[in-house]
Parts: structure tokens; sequence; C-alpha cells
């Protein structure tokens, strides 16, 4: 098919939907679609050579960059996506707005609308209304069952089976093949030895930065890598580890996510941290529908998992393939970051455990690829509507 995928990311950004619009575009590819993807113009025009680059694709989609006014809100560009979906001759309008969703099936084409996140405000759920209202070729996907609860909980209504997928975030597997060991991966990559505890992702608020600061500071006997982040909060948490003495934080800021995978080989536990209460870059609480894709990355990296304990999390993980704690909450503050230090440390000692939790988890996350993600979205649109 000829697809349109139509996103309010901005392209290139650091930002994990601009990350997930990529990695679906490569992955369309893969199964042998023509793409073009539409973004807002918010940059200048980038190279397919940049995005491979910057994105760690091996394919990239043909993107346009359209006119988007911010007072308008995106609404300026959801109309020129629109004519520029006509204009490339789209059989299927791929898209994570609502209102370009809703614009698609009024001009009658065919609709994917992706959701990761709860409606926004009222005018949030007028759209999302208006899509359900409207006559059409259409399917929803919602990353988790919680988001598909929480979505007909904010809209009043009851969604139809049959036009709404539960489609996780996914991995590229091919990344994480013969990937050495926590050993090797740290004289690689010029890490200390000894044994090591990562994190890879962003430090917005509730992702467990708070946290991560005090385990370092209890476990000093523990090697702490921490990937990822922006210049400004890196630069914050580098200062307060320097003033605080503490030399066990090994922090590297953005790195291509080519190398990603061999970061996170080199630690013997990886952590997920969350509150719970958990800030997306739009500034929306995600802690009730999170489906990370750090998550489906450390699962293929095959390593031992420590998770925040949230039910979302749930859908996927489970007590076979990581160790899920509690989130710490500020009343109790002291206790939640003891059992987050006990459980790291029981891991840690014990190899064989660690082993068998990051073998199930890799096992796993072999269902859970961006092309068999895909393959099931378009299967069930195509077998819906014949």
């Amino acid at each position: 098919m000829k697809i349109a995928l139509i996103t309010n990311s901005r392209i290139p950004s650091l930002t994990a939907n601009s990350i997930q619009a990529m990695k679906v575009a490569q992955a369309l590819i893969q199964l042998g679609h023509d793409i073009k993807m539409f973004a807002p113009a918010e940059v200048d025009p980038v190279s397919k050579e940049t995005l491979l680059s910057h994105y760690g694709l091996r394919l990239a989609p043909d993107l346009k960059l359209l006119p988007s006014i911010k007072r308008l809100k995106r609404f300026d560009f959801i109309v020129h996506a629109q004519r520029a979906a006509k204009n490339f001759g789209a059989d299927l309008i791929y898209t994570w707005l609502p209102q370009s969703a809703v614009l698609g099936l009024w001009s009658g084409y065919p609709v994917v609308l992706e959701m990761h996140a709860d409606n926004s405000g009222v005018l949030g759920v007028w759209w999302m209304r208006q899509f359900w209202k409207a006559k059409g070729r259409k399917l929803m996907t919602v990353t988790t069952s919680a988001l598909r609860k929480a979505l007909e909980r904010s809209t009043k209504l009851k969604f139809k089976d049959e036009a709404v997928l539960v489609a996780p975030n996914g991995v590229e597997l091919e990344k994480y093949e013969n990937l050495p060991s926590p050993s090797e991966a740290r004289r690689q990559l010029n890490l200390k030895e000894g044994l090591t505890v990562g994190f890879t992702g962003h430090i917005y608020p509730g992702r467990g930065a708070d946290l991560l600061f005090e385990l370092a500071r209890q476990m000093p006997q523990v090697n702490f890598l921490w990937v990822g982040g922006t210049p400004e909060l890196v630069g914050f948490w580098k200062n307060k580890l320097t003033e605080t003495g503490i030399a066990n934080v090994t922090m590297t800021g953005f790195v291509k996510h080519e190398f990603i995978p061999l970061y996170q080989a080199a630690a013997d536990v990886l952590l997920m941290p969350y509150s719970r209460s958990i800030e997306a870059s739009s500034g929306q609480d995600i802690a009730e529908v999170i489906n990370p894709m750090k998550m489906f990355e450390y699962m293929a990296a095959g390593r031992g998992i420590v998770s925040a304990d949230l039910p979302s999390i749930r859908e996927v993980l489970n007590a076979g393939s990581a160790v899920f704690v509690g989130a710490v909450e500020e009343e109790n503050r002291e206790w939640g970051i003891g059992r987050w230090k006990a459980e790291i440390e029981n891991l840690l000692a014990d190899e064989p455990r660690r082993l068998a939790l990051g073998a199930q988890a890799r096992k796993d996350v072999e269902q859970l690829t961006w092309v068999k993600r895909e393959a099931r979205v378009v299967e069930l649109f195509v077998a819906h509507f014949n």
C-alpha cells in the first residue's frame, strides 16, 4: 500500500514520540509498503542520511515538512498534511493525531490512528468522539489495555473490539544479536570494571532520577551507568554528584541509537525506576498507561530488569522476566528506597537468577519486534474490512 504517515512530532528530535514514529515507518518499509511521512516544519529540511544516523535506522521514509503555526494548534498542518496525502495518492492514512484521523475519514480515506496517551482536555475528547462517530474504514491501536480503558473512560464510549488493537511498542532485535558479556561490553566502552547497574533514557519528572541518585549514594560498591538525558539535566545531575562526592556514577549524556545496545549490555542489572506520576514530554501524566520503548530494549539485551510495579508494565513483563518493586512514595521515601536497594543487591548477588530472568525476557520479546507489530496492525486492518 501507499501509506501516508502523519505525525506532529518534531523530526528530527530526541522525544520518544519522534523515535517511535520513525521505528513504525521503518517497519512498514520493511514490510514492502510505499511510505511518505509528513511532519511540522519546525526545523530545517533533513536528508535521509541524517534520519538514518540520528535514529539509528537502516531504512528511512521520504519526509516532507509542512507549514505549522503554533497559535493554530497544528490545525493548519493537519489540513496541509491531508492535501499532501491526497497528492501522494495514499491508500491509507496512518496517524498519531485524532484530528488528522477524523479529517481523513471525512475525506473518505481508510485510517489507522495510533494512541499512546489519554485524551488531553475537552477538545481532545471531542476529536476522539468524532473519530468513533465518523463513518469509514478505521482502526485504532493502543499501546496498553490500560490505555484503552482510560480512553473509554474519558470519552464515555465503549469501543468495538474489532476496531481496536492493543499493539505494544517494539524493538529491533537484529541490533541485539551477539551482544558481549557485561564485562566485555564494559571493556569495549572503556567503563569501570565491576558489577554495574544501568539506566538508559530521558530524565523527565517521574523517571527516577532522584531514586538513581540515592541508590548510587547508598551503594558505593556498585557502578552506576546513566545513559541519555538533555544537556541541561545531565549537567544538573553531574554537578549534584560532584557536590555530594559520589564517584561511582558514569553519565554519558546523549548516545547515538546504534550504540545503545552495547551500553545496555554493559550493565548486569537494568532499572526502570518510575514513580506513580510520570510526566511525558507533552507534560501529560502517563503513569497509568506507560509502555516505554526502553523496556523492550532491556528485554532484548537479556539482562536482569528491576522495574517499578505499575499495572501497564505488567502487561509485558512478569515475575519470570523481571523483579518488581513498589514505586517510591514521598510519605515512605526512605523505606521505598530501601526496598529498591535490597532487591538490586539481591539480584546482583545472584548471577543464576539474573541470567534466568534475562533469558526469559529475551525469549518473550522475540514476538515484540517493530516489524511483527506493524504486520499485526496491517493484517487486522485488512481482515476487518474484507
